[in-house]
């Protein structure tokens, strides 16, 4: 007799800025009836950080880091409880590492690594991690397209930094499921019929790390 698929009860989503990560986590947690935990706004140091004025990687890196940190606190809370919620969320907690090592000093990092350690010890891990991959080609016409304000001050040559940091992270990453889908040449926040492709296959496990590299339309 077949197994009966059980969808995690912890997924995550995550990929560089404008891959559609926020969209895709906000249509599964509709889908499965599951709490959207989104990622924290109104840093108040980000737009100073983004117009490159000195000083502020530190301050928008702590900002982000105890802002994620009491969000996944409260999700460990809801996953133990005796009715636990399915939780979909749109980042992950390791992601708040891989912008410190791109944007913090040395002497910087030695002092955000010292908070990271405690932290992360204290938050869940996820059952499944979709990666939304890009080439930062797309990212940037997505960004140009997108027209908001705020993001209009981010360079090409950081969204390629942090377009190669995501690879490089999710190339090594073994902590949990991991699928990774390649958005370059499909666009499920604008078609649907790339969405229904992508959202078939949620609907089948994922074991390990595996790929979804659906034809172009």
């Amino acid at each position: 007799m077949a197994e009966i698929f059980e969808p995690p009860r912890f997924i995550v989503v995550e990929g560089p800025i404008r891959v559609g990560k926020s969209t895709l986590a906000g249509i599964l947690a509709q889908t499965l009836h599951a709490r959207h935990v989104v990622e924290p706004e109104n840093n108040p140091f980000l737009d100073r950080f983004y117009q490159g004025s000195t000083g502020m990687g530190l301050p928008t890196q702590m900002w982000f880091l105890v802002e994620r940190y009491d969000q996944m606190c409260q999700a460990a809370k809801d996953l133990a409880g005796s009715e636990p919620w399915p939780i979909v969320a749109d980042y992950l907690f390791e992601k708040d590492k891989l912008f410190a090592y791109i944007n913090l000093t040395d002497a910087e990092l030695e002092l955000y690594n010292r908070y990271y350690q405690i932290f992360r010890s204290e938050v869940p891990t996820p059952d499944l991690v979709i990666y939304l991959h890009a080439s930062p080609e797309v990212l940037k016409q997505r960004l140009k397209r997108k027209g908001v304000t705020q993001e209009q001050a981010i360079s090409d040559e950081y969204i390629e930094q942090v377009a190669k940091a995501y690879e490089h992270f999710f190339f090594h990453y073994t902590a949990s499921d991991l699928l990774v889908v390649e958005t370059s040449e499909i666009d499920f926040v604008n078609r649907k019929q790339d969405l229904d492709l992508l959202l078939k296959r949620l609907s089948e496990p994922v074991k390990g790390k595996q790929y979804f590299l659906p034809p172009a339309v």
